[in-house]
């Protein structure tokens, strides 16, 4: 989410320059002329100067309504799947300064891992902008689904909790069947729930491990999208949760970043293949997000640190991804655009 520019950071250079030229064309000699743009120059190198001292003591620069916490955040670590209710602190999914305005009204939606996380920003979002959703998430994360249900309770739309896990072909079917049955119908699916695991070296990558990976990241996406193809109609919408690790790669997550790239290409064909129905395929691509899913992978140290490299100097919130989600759910927005990949990435400018 691009920051606001600070009211002293616009610089002062073109407008000093501009000034002077309109108030003395034709009024003053070409060495007259000069001394006066020379001297406003000056004047707004001092100034940008000045700024540039203001914003290297200041650090990464966060619009006032939107500040978001920053590393270094408190050493923890959790067991998989990680539980964001007892994560600190505890991620935001609310967007306060977020104004909905009917977006999705009428719709219904099912997010996978939609119990924490950005799953849940994005379940809250899409109830703001006037849609029921479904949400799927492990038995384990109970506790954050119900934290989940009452929040879209409590913007008046419905919410149906299925327990359940995305490598179980069938179970996909079973979830996407009971959204549509309870819900009354199916619009939207985001496809998010994930698993990741960081490793030192490609040999300390078990099958095991390689498998629930991929089982999870990209089988689990192609078994809701199959199942969810027999309710999707014109104006449909399959939005998936890439990465830039997709984009770039990640030296301790070979397979996670493997699953993300599928998931990029999965999108792009996809979208290739249902364009004539009507439906459109896109992709989030996020950079480090504060969510169960580090706390779950990384050490305490480094969870402590998650996010300091991006030049944003922290990692987003869920409530900062979940407007993109909101954007690819909604044919008022982006009716002519499918297989995209959307990078948040705080600031990066090198994936994709």
């Amino acid at each position: 989410m691009a920051a606001k520019k600070q009211s002293g950071g616009k610089s002062s250079r073109g407008n000093g320059s501009s000034t002077s030229a309109k108030s003395t064309s034709g009024s003053r000699t070409r060495p007259e002329t000069r001394a006066v743009f020379v001297a406003s120059q000056r004047r707004a190198e001092a100034n940008d100067t000045k700024e540039k001292g203001k914003k290297e003591k200041s650090g990464a620069q966060q619009p006032a309504a939107m500040k978001e916490p920053a590393p270094p955040y408190p050493q923890q670590h959790q067991p998989h799947p990680g539980i964001e209710a007892e994560i600190d602190p505890r991620p935001r999914y609310k967007g306060a300064a977020y104004k909905p305005a009917g977006k999705l009204e009428g719709k219904a939606a099912l997010v996978t891992g939609g119990d924490s996380g950005i799953g849940r920003a994005v379940a809250y979002f899409f109830a703001r902008e006037g849609a029921d959703v479904a949400i799927v998430y492990l038995s384990e994360e109970q506790r954050d689904a119900e934290e989940t249900k009452r929040a879209i309770e409590s913007v008046g739309r419905r919410c149906v909790l299925i327990a359940g896990d995305v490598t179980d072909s069938s179970f996909c079917d079973d979830a996407v069947e009971q959204a549509s049955r309870q819900l009354g119908r199916f619009d939207i699916l985001v496809n998010n729930a994930a698993f990741q695991q960081h490793q030192a070296s490609l040999e300390d990558i078990s099958d095991e491990q390689l498998e629930l990976t991929f089982r999870t990241n990209i089988f689990g996406y192609f078994y809701m999208a199959r199942a969810a193809l027999r309710h999707l109609g014109r104006g449909g919408a399959i939005i998936n949760t890439g990465s830039v690790t997709g984009l770039e790669g990640s030296e301790e997550i070979i397979d996670y970043s493997s699953t993300k790239g599928a998931i990029h290409a999965f999108t792009k064909a996809l979208a290739q293949n249902l364009v004539d129905k009507g439906i459109r395929v896109n992709c989030v691509a996020p950079g480090p997000v504060w969510t169960p899913l580090n706390v779950a992978d990384k050490p305490p140290e480094k969870v402590a640190q998650h996010g300091a490299k991006v030049p944003m100097k922290r990692a987003a919130q869920p409530e900062e991804l979940a407007p993109a989600y909101v954007y690819f759910a909604s044919e008022a927005d982006s009716s002519y655009v499918t297989g995209e990949v959307l990078s948040v990435l705080g600031g990066n400018t090198t994936a994709g």
